[in-house]
């Protein structure tokens, strides 16, 4: 079936799991305005992002690569134009394209295919995390798990900084989008539900505590003992004497819900101005986000693994020629945006593009089945012993770590993933055909050594081991743009 140019909304968010939406079976999230996009179009329900932190998987959703084609191994090596992005294919044919709000890449001058950046935000000072950098031996650090400890009511400089990027998107929409005679592109970036936990009174006041189901694996003595695994939570995020209270993990977990109501209510208001500007007829949207949230699933907060709470995303699209309430179940990622996005305003990918990983998404959205695929994330970043890689198909996941043995879950059954079948020796073949798979995309060790080696060469110019190390992560996340930034 023919994709009919037409303009594209693209919105995306900053650490929105795909099970925290109305939409996705969450019994109590209050979302109602993605709950009627998903209702009106089609609703991806086995999306993933293909690096499970911002910068990197800002880089691939951009230029429709993997993180490791682009030498972008964390959050202090954002893009920074080096391979084409989607906003060059769109500009190279006289589409404008617009982006109001994160982008994460290094600077707005760069030649990253988006020439109008309205506030955009960008990694802190051009360099971005260093911390992130470091690995594997490297001190502990629990600012995920303070960042979980601290739930608060009020206002937030992202609250502050996503209200203003809704205002900005509508009065695009009603005062520059009627100037375009071609099919155009605005982006509308959010920071939420992006930590820390801060969200109105009236918000969190929706979810009363009692009604919350603690995180999967809560109690540690269930939490998941895999040596990568243990690793991680260990160095990052806690140890099994730091477990928060019951009563602290629901004010948490209502307070990110919470966010993401917030969230929710701006992507109303954008998308009700495009109704009322006429433009919902000839215009499509597609809603997703750069990562999930552990929300303490396993006992992990924040994102870095390939767990379902933070590799797998929200993917809606909506608009003319797609049936509403269609569910796609096949696999996708964010690599699939760059052909769809290039195919949705009625542009031709580009002799460069032909070994591009993703696939439009539009022939799905209408209803043509996708091919039987298998999908790809890696990791490289941030407390990371060794790097670790993602294959997902129709029915398993299989994670490989680098040093230590794999994990495989059958998420057709075991959606929560507490059972791991990688020991399972009648599941042999299967593991043997995933790592096959993975060693036809990139050699697993060879990357790992690269990735280490260029992050060794930034920690050193940056100040070093030591300097680093004692400087600590970015407290609070990136900086929002200086006008809504309340850390002076």
């Amino acid at each position: 079936m023919p994709v009919h140019p037409l303009n594209l909304l693209l919105i995306t968010s900053d650490q929105h799991r795909r099970s925290a939406a109305g939409c996705y079976g969450h019994p109590l999230a209050h979302t109602p305005n993605l709950d009627a996009l998903a209702q009106r179009g089609a609703r991806f329900d086995t999306a993933y992002c293909n690096f499970p932190i911002c910068v990197p998987s800002r880089a691939s959703l951009a230029t429709g690569r993997y993180a490791h084609q682009l030498g972008v191994w964390d959050n202090a090596a954002p893009y920074t134009g080096q391979r084409p992005s989607w906003g060059h294919r769109l500009t190279e044919h006289g589409h404008a394209v617009t982006t109001i709000g994160k982008l994460h890449f290094r600077r707005p001058d760069d030649d990253t295919g988006f020439p109008d950046q309205r506030i955009p935000m960008h990694v802190k000072e051009g360099v971005g995390d260093l911390y992130g950098s470091l690995r594997p031996d490297v001190p502990r650090q629990r600012n995920y798990l303070n960042t979980a400890a601290d739930p608060r009511v009020g206002e937030s400089e992202y609250m502050r900084y996503d209200a203003a990027t809704t205002h900005q998107a509508i009065d695009w929409l009603a005062t520059e989008a009627p100037q375009h005679d071609t099919p155009w592109c605005l982006w509308v970036s959010y920071t939420l539900p992006h930590s820390p936990f801060v969200a109105s009174a009236e918000d969190v006041a929706r979810y009363p505590l009692q009604d919350l189901e603690l995180p999967v694996n809560f109690r540690s003595i269930d939490w998941p003992r895999h040596p990568h695994v243990d690793y991680i939570r260990e160095q990052r995020i806690q140890s099994p004497n730091e477990q928060l209270d019951e009563r602290l993990v629901r004010r948490t977990i209502a307070t990110y819900l919470a966010m993401c109501t917030y969230l929710d209510r701006q992507i109303g208001a954008v998308l009700a101005a495009l109704t009322e500007q006429g433009l919902e007829n000839s215009t499509r949207v597609i809603y997703t986000s750069d990562h999930g949230e552990m929300l303490g699933d396993h006992g992990m907060w924040g994102k870095n693994l390939m767990y379902e709470g933070a590799s797998a995303v929200p993917f809606l699209m909506a608009g003319p020629e797609i049936a509403p309430g269609r569910v796609i179940h096949q696999p996708v990622s964010l690599v699939d945006l760059f052909p769809t996005i290039v195919d949705a305003v009625g542009v031709s990918l580009a002799e460069a593009d032909a070994d591009l990983p993703g696939r439009s998404l539009w022939p799905a959205a209408q209803g043509d089945p996708l091919p039987e695929r298998t999908i790809f994330s890696e990791y490289h970043a941030s407390g990371c012993r060794e790097a670790m890689y993602m294959l997902r198909d129709a029915t398993h996941k299989y994670v490989h770590h680098v040093g230590d043995p794999p994990q495989l879950f059958d998420l057709t059954v075991d959606p929560t993933e507490t059972c791991d079948l990688a020991g399972d020796s009648q599941l042999t073949p299967l593991k043997e055909r995933f790592e096959r798979q993975l060693r036809s995309i990139m050699d697993p060790e060879t990357m790992d050594s690269a990735a280490k080696a260029d992050q060794a060469r930034r920690i050193e110019a940056g100040g070093g081991l030591r300097v680093i190390s004692e400087r600590g992560p970015i407290a609070g996340g990136t900086p929002a743009p200086d006008q809504f930034s309340a850390r002076g």
